[in-house]
């Protein structure tokens, strides 16, 4: 059954109650006299700042009815702001959101919070969409669909939030402020000298008219403050964290709209959230403070109160927070470095919630049919992008052969490595190099490094000079008197059979085989002394300089090249270099 921490009237201190709509039943919102108390969540101790003006508590309630659910329709939101590239942890906020809604059949209602104009573009919110889209997150509601309780960007919303700024200000619940940036900062020096709380003095809380009037006439800039309660305590039952709760009563008045007229950013999230008909807020930790401040609003406007779930962050391996200096952390950064959305959909996912088993593999239909807020974590999970690529290489696998080898055709011809995306020989390289795919851009380094031949670097590396010394000149010798024979290239055109019927002749005429055969062939013809399957590689190496199927500029050395380097090769002086190194 689904909780809900929501409100169904406010109660005031002398008895008197003031219904709230039906949208949020039997929940409840109670006002009461409190003692100061710590605010206390399952793993932080948050102090909240507050100037006396009357007691009072709040207290959101959670109530499990069948009937209760049934009268309502779960509306959740995701609402990044634009002002850079989505962040795994803001993706992982809007897959969370996404599965609630889709396991409840409610709605998944995306919102641009774009007030911060300075640093707000169209190119991020553009690139916001693009990411959520391409991890399958379609919302329901917002930017570019609309909806019944648009507009979707706050932007767009300034008359709405005047509106009800106004409603506050008529009400008494908020009053204009005439500090100026120079008394602000003194409040804060004097508090600091106090080793108090920066709070806000409420030096225009008691103004009269006359007072005001008289700054008005001047011109006098102004901000709209809230008037917050003496002292008391907010409760709320979070779907994550349980029961937290916070003091008042270091809580000063707090601004709810600037002097040049903007809505600060907990005005604007009630009045949309309330508007939108959100039932449920499931965001970041990092938001859990600003409960304090929005619930004061929801009550002193009469909104019902939505049920919250706050996730803990995603951190790196050392417990720090994620950040660019670990690695990538945006879903652009990983959609370009070749990961599948299924993949990074699914460890998202697992980043704080389980279905319960050891089952870790899950497309985004069984994330739906499994997910439940109850199974998500409340302490922080680690981001460990060596388990993502091993869980990329898994989805990799899952997908149908065909489809994954047009990705990988299409992946070498957009890096310029083939001038084709499709065909045998495609189809040949992935078989031979899938094993090292773990992400489709490690197709690339793979191909690159077959068709590459460092033969001189792996000559004067400890390993190379130590198949020097077992006879490497010698096998050289007869490596090209096969090739000029016609023996080599006769066995290569017949495909694998034909090398496998070569090799074994060859190491019979040189009385070796195993390691001492191999190691010193796969070294003269590949360059390395490590790699895929030889024959494999010797086959598609012969038929990528037959067919012209490699983009010239890529630094692909043929097999004609390859017998020509081994030509030049001056054996003594290797040999010379190794003995100085041995006296």
């Amino acid at each position: 059954m689904l909780k809900m921490a929501t409100m169904a009237g406010i109660g005031i201190g002398t008895g008197t109650r003031l219904v709230v709509p039906k949208v949020f039943p039997r929940s409840k919102f109670i006002l009461r006299q409190s003692s100061s108390q710590t605010c206390k969540t399952s793993n932080a101790f948050t102090r909240i700042s507050f100037v006396p003006k009357r007691n009072f508590s709040i207290s959101a309630s959670i109530s499990e009815d069948s009937n209760t659910v049934n009268e309502r329709q779960v509306r959740v939101r995701f609402a990044p702001s634009p002002t850079g590239n989505l962040h795994v942890g803001g993706a992982r906020t809007a897959l969370f959101n996404y599965l609630y809604a889709r396991s409840k059949g409610g709605k998944f209602v995306l919102r641009i919070e774009d007030t911060d104009l300075e640093r707000s573009t169209k190119e991020s919110e553009e690139a916001v969409l693009r990411d959520l889209s391409w991890l399958g997150l379609e919302w329901d509601e917002g930017p570019e669909i609309g909806g019944p309780y648009g507009p979707y960007r706050q932007s767009e919303r300034n008359d709405l939030y005047k509106q009800y700024a106004e409603k506050l200000l008529e009400s008494g619940q908020v009053y204009r402020c005439f500090c100026s940036n120079e008394e602000l900062d003194r409040m804060k020096e004097i508090a600091k000298e106090k080793q108090l709380p920066p709070v806000y003095s409420g030096k225009w809380a008691h103004a009269t008219d006359e007072e005001v009037q008289e700054e008005l006439a001047k011109g006098t800039p102004y901000t709209y403050r809230f008037r917050v309660p003496k002292e008391g305590s907010l409760k709320i039952n979070d779907l994550i964290r349980g029961e937290v709760s916070w003091n008042l009563d270091t809580l000063g008045d707090f601004v709810v709209m600037r002097s040049n007229g903007q809505p600060v950013y907990n005005f604007c999230v009630t009045i949309d959230d309330a508007t939108m008909a959100i039932t449920h807020v499931i965001r970041a930790e990092e938001h859990l403070p600003n409960t304090l401040r929005q619930a004061l609003i929801y009550k002193a406007l009469g909104f019902p109160m939505p049920t919250f779930a706050h996730v803990s962050l995603i951190l790196a391996p050392d417990r720090s927070k994620l950040s660019k200096r670990h690695g990538a952390t945006s879903v652009g950064q990983y959609k370009d470095m070749g990961y599948l959305p299924q993949s990074l959909v699914n460890y998202l996912a697992l980043l704080g919630w389980s279905d319960g088993t050891n089952d870790e593999f899950f497309t985004l239909e069984q994330l739906v049919e499994k997910f439940s807020i109850d199974r998500v974590n409340n302490s922080g999970a680690i981001f460990d992008s060596v388990k993502l690529r091993w869980m990329n290489g898994q989805h990799l696998k899952a997908l149908p052969a065909e489809e994954l080898i047009k990705a990988v055709g299409e992946q070498w011809k957009s890096a310029n490595i083939l001038n084709e995306s499709e065909g045998l020989f495609i189809e040949d390289a992935f078989k031979l190099l899938e094993g090292g795919i773990y992400v489709i851009t490690d197709a690339e380094k793979l191909l690159s490094d077959l068709l590459s031949y460092p033969l001189h670097d792996t000559l004067s590396s400890s390993e190379g000079r130590e198949v020097i010394e077992g006879g490497l000149p010698m096998v050289a010798e007869s490596l090209l008197a096969a090739y000029d024979s016609g023996e080599l290239i006769a066995a290569l055109e017949e495909g694998l059979p034909g090398w496998q019927k070569w090799v074994k002749a060859f190491g019979k005429s040189l009385k070796r085989k195993g390691k001492s055969l191999f190691m010193p062939l796969r070294l003269l013809l590949t360059g390395k002394l490590h790699g895929p399957d030889m024959g494999e590689s010797m086959v598609l190496i012969h038929r990528a300089g037959a067919s012209g199927i490699v983009v010239p500029e890529v630094g692909f050395v043929t097999l004609e090249e390859r017998v020509k380097s081994l030509r030049q090769v001056d054996w003594e002086a290797f040999l010379k270099v190794e003995c100085a190194n041995v006296a």
